[in-house]
C-alpha cells in the first residue's frame, strides 16, 4: 500500500506538470519514459522466452519426441488466457496497431501493455513458430499509447507516442535504434512531420540503452561473421533479390490463405486441435521450424554446417550433398504453414520473426547452390543475412527498414551495396504483384489504412458516423401540405426527409418543389407528402468509410445524403459543406508541426 501511495505521490505532480507546458515539450519527457519501458518490456520477453525454454530442455527428456506435444501446450495456455483472462483478440499486432491509428484515435486498451507479452512468452517458449517482434511492437504501442492518453494528449501526441513506443520496441529487441525508427516511419506512421523525428529518435536509443545495460551489447540474435563484399558476387544478390521477391508474394498470399481455411473452424479447442498436431508434426520432421529458429541460423551466420538440433526423420536424405539446399527449401516453403497453424491455434506471435527467417533460408538455398556447383563460390553467411533483408523489404513493403536493420544487428555496413540492391530488387517484384504488404493487405480492402497521401489519410481518419447532421426536420410520407408547412416554419434547412410510420426512409422534399403550391391554403387538406416527394440518388450507412462516401458525392453530384441503417432506418444527412469543413480541421491537426 506504502508502494502505490509513493508511486501516486510522485506520478500525480508529474503528469499535472506535464499537462501545464506545451505538448511539444512534454512528449520529448514522454518520449523518454515510452523508450524506456518498451525496452524493459523487450528485455523481459527475451528473457522470459529463454527462461522457458531453459526450463523445458531440462524438464524433458533428449528426445524429438516432446516436440511434437510441447508446442501445442504453449499454444493451449495462451488460447486459455486469452479465451479466460484477456477477452479480447490480441494477434496480429502490427496490424491492430495500424487498426488503432486509423480506426480509434490512437488508442490501445490497457491490457495490451502485458498481455501480447505474456502469451507470446508462452507461445515461443514452448515451441510455437512465430516471431516475438509483432507481439512487442503491439507492447510498446499500447505503453505509448496508454501514456499518452494518461497525461491528456491529443490525436496527434498520441498518435507519435504510440510510434514511439513501437519503435523503441524493434529497437530494443533488436538493439537497432536507426531500424525501430524507420520501422515506425514506413509500416506505420505515415505523414510523420520532421518535428516528430525527435520523440522516435529519443524513444528507440532510450530503449537501445535500456537492452545494452541489461542484456550487453553482444546480446543480438544475428551477429556474424561478414566477408568482405566481392563485386562479383553482384549477379549473385540480383538472383537473390528476385527470389526474395517471389518467396515474398508466397509468403503473403499463403499467409493469408491459410488464415481464412482454419478461421472457418469455428470451435477454437477444435481449431487448437487441428493446428497442434499439424505443427507437432512439422516440427518433428523439420527441427528448425521450432520456436524463432534462430538459433538454428546461428552456425550458418558464422560459417559452420547447420545443427539440426538432435536429428529429424530426414536424416537419411541429408547423406547427398544436394539434399540439403532441397531440404533448406521445403523448410522455407513450410515455415509459412507452421506459423499459421500457432496463431491459428491461439497462440500469439508474429510474422516478423518468420519473414527474417525465411529469408535467411533463401540465402542458404541461394548460397549452398551456388558453392555446390562451384565450390566456395560465396559466403554463406553474407547471403543468409542479404536474403533476411530481401524477404524483409518485400513482406512488409519496408526496404529502407530491411536495409538499416540488417546492417545494425549484423555489427556493421559492410553489405551496404548487396542489401540496398537485393532490398530493392524484392521490393519492385512484390510490388509487381501486391500492392500492399502482409500488414496492410486486409485493412486496406476494408478502406481503413493510412497512406503517404495526406489527402487519402485524412479521409480514413474522419469518421461517417461523427459526421451526420440531424437538424433537418423530417416529415411523414401520409402528412399533408398544412402540417409540412408547419414543419417548414420551423426549420432552418430547405430539405425535408420523408419517413414512413416506423421512422424509415422513404426520400425527401425541398422548398423548391413546394414553391408553387406552399401559400395556396386551400391545398393544404388536400395535396400530402407523397405527391412531391424525391428518391434520394444515393444512401449513405454509418460505417461507411469518408473515401466511398466522397466518391458517392461526385457520383451523384449531390450537396447532402441521407444516412441510413440496413433496413433503411433514418439518421441524419451528411453535407458536403460539413465534410470539407471537417476535413479542414482534420488537416490542420494532421500535419501540424
Amino acid at each position: 500500500m506504502a508502494k502505490r501511495s509513493g508511486i501516486k505521490y510522485l506520478w500525480g505532480p508529474s503528469r499535472a506538470l506535464l499537462r501545464k507546458v506545451p505538448e511539444s515539450t512534454a512528449l520529448l519527457v514522454l518520449s523518454v519514459m515510452t523508450g524506456i519501458l518498451s525496452g524493459l518490456a523487450a528485455v523481459l520477453l527475451k528473457l522470459a522466452i529463454h527462461a522457458i525454454q531453459g526450463g523445458l530442455s531440462s524438464l524433458v527428456p533428449e528426445s524429438r519426441l516432446p516436440y511434437l506435444v510441447l508446442p501445442g501446450v504453449g499454444m493451449l495456455l495462451s488460447l486459455l488466457i486469452v479465451k479466460y483472462l484477456v477477452r479480447d483478440n490480441i494477434g496480429h499486432g502490427v496490424t491492430k496497431v495500424l487498426q488503432a491509428v486509423s480506426k480509434n484515435e490512437s488508442r490501445i486498451k490497457k491490457h495490451n501493455c502485458w498481455s501480447s507479452l505474456l502469451t507470446s512468452a508462452l507461445t515461443i517458449g514452448f515451441g510455437g513458430s512465430v516471431g516475438a517482434e509483432a507481439p512487442i511492437v503491439y507492447t510498446g504501442a499500447a505503453i505509448g499509447s496508454n501514456l499518452g492518453r494518461y497525461c491528456g494528449m491529443s490525436y496527434r501526441g498520441m498518435t507519435l507516442l504510440l510510434g514511439c513506443g513501437a519503435a523503441g520496441a524493434v529497437a530494443g529487441i533488436f538493439n537497432a535504434p536507426l531500424a525501430g525508427v524507420l520501422f515506425t516511419l514506413e509500416i506505420l506512421l505515415f505523414n510523420l512531420s520532421m518535428s516528430g523525428i525527435l520523440p522516435l529518435l529519443l524513444s528507440s536509443i532510450s530503449a537501445t540503452l535500456v537492452s545494452y545495460l541489461i542484456l550487453g551489447q553482444e546480446s543480438g540474435p544475428f551477429l556474424a561473421h561478414v566477408a568482405p563484399f566481392a563485386m562479383r558476387n553482384l549477379p549473385y544478390y540480383l538472383l537473390l533479390g528476385v527470389l526474395c521477391g517471389f518467396f515474398a508474394v508466397y509468403f503473403i498470399r499463403t499467409t493469408l490463405a491459410m488464415e481464412d481455411k482454419l478461421g472457418k473452424i469455428s470451435n477454437a479447442y477444435l481449431r487448437w486441435f487441428v493446428s497442434a498436431v499439424s505443427l507437432g508434426v512439422l516440427i518433428f520432421l523439420f527441427p528448425p521450424l521450432h520456436g524463432e529458429g534462430y538459433d538454428f541460423l546461428t552456425p550458418l551466420l558464422h560459417g559452420a554446417e547447420a545443427d539440426f538440433g538432435g536429428g529429424t526423420p530426414l536424416n537419411f536424405f541429408l547423406q547427398y550433398k544436394w539434399a540439403v539446399p532441397v531440404f533448406f527449401l521445403l523448410v522455407l516453403l513450410l515455415k509459412v504453414f507452421s506459423m499459421t497453424f500457432t496463431n491459428a491455434g491461439g497462440g500469439v506471435g508474429g510474422t516478423f520473426g518468420p519473414t527474417l527467417f525465411v529469408g535467411a533460408l533463401a540465402g542458404v538455398v541461394v548460397a549452398s547452390t551456388l558453392n555446390l556447383i562451384k565450390a566456395d563460390t560465396v559466403p554463406v553467411s553474407n547471403f543468409v543475412l542479404v536474403g533476411m533483408a530481401g524477404l524483409m523489404a518485400g513482406v512488409m513493403q519496408a526496404p529502407l527498414t530491411a536495409i538499416f536493420l540488417i546492417a545494425e544487428i549484423s555489427g556493421g555496413y559492410a553489405l551496404l551495396v548487396p542489401l540496398i540492391l537485393t532490398s530493392a530488387v524484392s521490393y519492385g517484384v512484390t510490388r509487381i504483384f501486391e500492392r500492399y504488404s502482409i500488414y496492410t493487405k486486409r485493412i486496406a480492402a476494408r478502406g481503413e489504412l493510412l497512406t503517404h497521401e495526406a489527402d487519402q489519410a485524412v479521409l480514413t481518419l474522419m469518421k461517417t458516423d461523427q459526421l451526420v447532421e440531424k437538424d433537418f426536420l423530417p416529415v411523414k410520407i401520409d402528412s399533408t401540405l398544412g402540417e409540412l408547412a408547419d414543419v417548414i416554419a420551423r426549420s432552418e434547412r430547405s430539405l425535408f426527409p420523408v419517413l414512413d410510420s416506423r421512422g424509415r426512409y422513404q426520400g425527401y422534399v425541398t422548398l423548391a418543389d413546394l414553391r408553387k403550391d406552399m401559400f395556396r391554403t386551400d391545398l393544404y387538406d388536400k395535396r400530402h407528402v407523397y405527391n412531391y416527394v424525391r428518391t434520394a440518388p444515393e444512401y449513405v450507412s454509418p460505417e461507411e468509410s469518408m473515401d466511398s462516401v466522397m466518391r458517392k458525392f461526385e457520383k451523384t453530384g449531390a450537396w447532402n445524403l441521407p444516412v441510413v441503417t440496413e433496413d433503411r432506418t433514418y439518421l441524419g444527412y451528411l453535407s458536403k459543406s460539413k465534410i470539407f469543413s471537417a476535413y479542414r480541421e482534420f488537416l490542420r491537426d494532421f500535419s501540424q508541426d
